[in-house]
């Protein structure tokens, strides 16, 4: 609500500068007590709950309609990066890092987040109309791109009509599927590295890296083919959504199964993990827009309403993977939690397609 009422800039840098402090703080808060341990990282939960919502309200206001796809492919390249880097640099950090190791990952990534959120509040601005620095050409092509209403409007929020729509519903659904699988694999793909391909931490973050690489090349690529999919004269945005959730939803699952069967073939391993995130790219595509097709004006209200529904899957995975895996850590027991994750992409691919939508609602205005 704060983010399309007041827009994203400050909500966003500020929550990426308060994780990041947090950050700085862990190592020592580690060290004092694990109740003050656990307090920073609800707060730093609840600092970068702040993002997603501050994001989308920028991004429909800093995007033209027909490339919304692409921008988030391309905003979201970011995160992959981000993964890649932390992966890499965390595990050589925890066997050779200062201050005793693994401290050393909070202390980099924490100065680094600080310094992001300077530039930040120096470089960007919630619409163009408050920027400083546009020009009346760039901000007459916005006003006609986007539309002087969608571009300056702060409407009222119509949360009875959002509670009660299928079509955001069904995003939230397959929003959940979504978080569910890539958090099990951003959080517990090192812990199979480690157990089942008996990676030591150095190798580990290398080799974990190497699918969200494959990932960083595959999002934007699957972004771009979206939008000319939708452009005019094509196929609708629906059909298109639709479509390429499902697609996505069926590879990644299918190829999750397929790990589980590998066995000890490390190279095998990491080339289906490298195609289960490709793959996922293409459903991740239709959920992380979906929200700027139905209702731009109050984006960053849908996004904070799906991505809860769908940080459950956040929580969810983890934990399924902890629970699965608690025995002995075998290849038998990871073959549950890839049949568990490839059963709720099912789900959330059956649910988008009956009642998903790529059209903008009746009361998005």
């Amino acid at each position: 609500m704060a983010a399309d009422r007041f827009g994203g800039k400050w909500l966003l840098g500020g929550a990426l500068h308060v994780s990041s402090v947090i950050a700085l703080l862990t190592p020592t808060a580690a060290r004092i007590h694990i109740g003050l341990l656990i307090a920073l990282r609800v707060l730093s939960g609840l600092a970068e709950g702040v993002m997603m919502p501050a994001l989308y309200a920028m991004i429909a206001r800093w995007s033209a309609p027909q490339y919304r796809s692409t921008v988030v492919g391309v905003v979201f390249t970011g995160e992959d990066a981000g993964i890649i880097t932390g992966l890499l640099l965390s595990g050589v950090l925890c066997d050779y890092g200062f201050a005793g190791g693994w401290p050393s990952v909070f202390y980099v990534f924490g100065m680094v987040g600080c310094l992001w959120s300077v530039l930040w509040f120096l470089l960007c601005f919630d619409s163009p109309e408050t920027h400083p620095r546009i020009s009346t050409a760039e901000l007459e092509y916005w006003e006609r791109v986007i539309g002087t209403a969608d571009l300056k409007s702060r409407p009222p929020t119509p949360w009875r009509e959002i509670v009660t729509s299928a079509p955001v519903w069904a995003l939230a659904v397959a929003f959940f599927a979504d978080v569910w699988g890539s958090y099990t694999f951003v959080t517990c793909l090192p812990l199979f590295m480690h157990d089942v391909l008996g990676f030591n931490m150095t190798r580990n973050g290398e080799f974990s890296a190497v699918p969200f690489l494959a990932s960083l090349v595959v999002l934007p690529l699957n972004a771009i083919l979206v939008d000319w999919l939708r452009s005019p004269g094509r196929l609708s945005t629906t059909v298109v959504r639709k479509a390429v959730c499902v697609v996505g939803f069926t590879l990644s699952g299918t190829f999750l199964i397929i790990t589980g069967y590998i066995g000890c073939n490390r190279t095998l391993a990491i080339v289906t993990m490298s195609i289960v995130l490709s793959a996922a790219n293409l459903e991740f595509v239709a959920v992380a827009a979906n929200q700027l097709d139905l209702a731009p004006l109050h984006a960053g209200k849908l996004m904070g309403f799906t991505f809860a529904v769908a940080n459950l899957g956040a929580i969810g995975g983890p934990l399924a993977v902890g629970g699965l895996t608690s025995e002995q850590s075998t290849r038998s027991e990871w073959q549950h939690v890839f049949f568990l994750a490839a059963a709720i992409n099912a789900v959330g691919a059956i649910v988008f397609v009956i009642f998903g939508s790529g059209e903008r609602q009746s009361w998005a205005d």
